[in-house]
């Protein structure tokens, strides 16, 4: 295996590696985790967990069972030695494209953070970051099917997103899923927001709902309420 560099997530609570070179996780997969309204004892899939960040700081809050699809089968690896590293034995982790996954199980939530650079942009040199990052024609109506396929009705699906791509991720949900929230991810006060979360209910009718959302940063560095999300002691909703 790759090298790979050992640190915590949630404040210390749980233990992450993650490969020196490539993709590294940011703020992205605590953010993601801690807006999935997930209950004891429930199944969830996540698409492209990478080494499996998100699913371990959403395990870490409340038991569930998670299934990680992961393209790279070294991050499929190391998702599975970070969940057994942390005694997650109800978190798996599958080598497996999400577009072309087909299960018989139907879980309660899934979540992702899909790639998002232009496809038509300069892409990393580095392989396994390139494919974390560039976005396919297409990627995200295939991504939204493939994981709404995999729900059970009224199943939540949680998305991460640069600000930009909210109108394609509006999109996307609208012929199967209501009960949209979005809530945006301020960089600074009074700066447009960076990235949103994005959240619907399967065959819900619920009206869309946008949140005052989470300012990130201020002067001093990681703002007050930003880092109890971070250290896992608030949820966003």
């Amino acid at each position: 295996m790759k090298d790979s560099t050992a640190g915590t997530l949630l404040g210390g609570r749980v233990s992450y590696r993650q490969f020196a070179a490539g993709h590294r996780s940011g703020f992205e997969p605590v953010f993601l985790a801690a807006a999935v309204p997930a209950r004891p004892g429930e199944r969830v899939l996540e698409a492209g967990t990478g080494a499996g960040a998100a699913l371990l700081c959403l395990a870490a809050r409340v038991a569930v069972q998670g299934i990680g699809l992961e393209l790279d089968p070294a991050l499929a690896a190391l998702a599975r030695q970070n969940f057994a590293e942390n005694n997650f034995a109800a978190l798996s982790a599958v080598q497996a494209d999400v577009l072309a996954y087909r299960t018989a199980q139907k879980f309660d939530h899934a979540l992702a953070n899909p790639p998002w650079h232009d496809a038509a942009g300069t892409p990393s040199p580095d392989q396994a970051r390139a494919l974390a990052h560039q976005a396919g024609p297409d990627l995200l109506a295939g991504w939204v099917a493939a994981l709404a396929r995999a729900l059970k009705p009224r199943g939540s699906l949680t998305l991460i997103l640069p600000a930009a791509s909210l109108p394609a991720a509006c999109a996307c949900l609208a012929p199967g899923f209501g009960a949209i929230m979005v809530f945006p991810l301020w960089p600074r006060a009074g700066k447009p927001a960076g990235q949103v979360i994005v959240q619907g209910r399967k065959g819900a009718r619920t009206p869309a709902q946008i949140f005052p959302g989470l300012t990130v940063h201020d002067e001093a560095g990681i703002t007050a309420e930003a880092d109890k999300v971070l250290r896992g002691e608030k949820l966003l909703f």
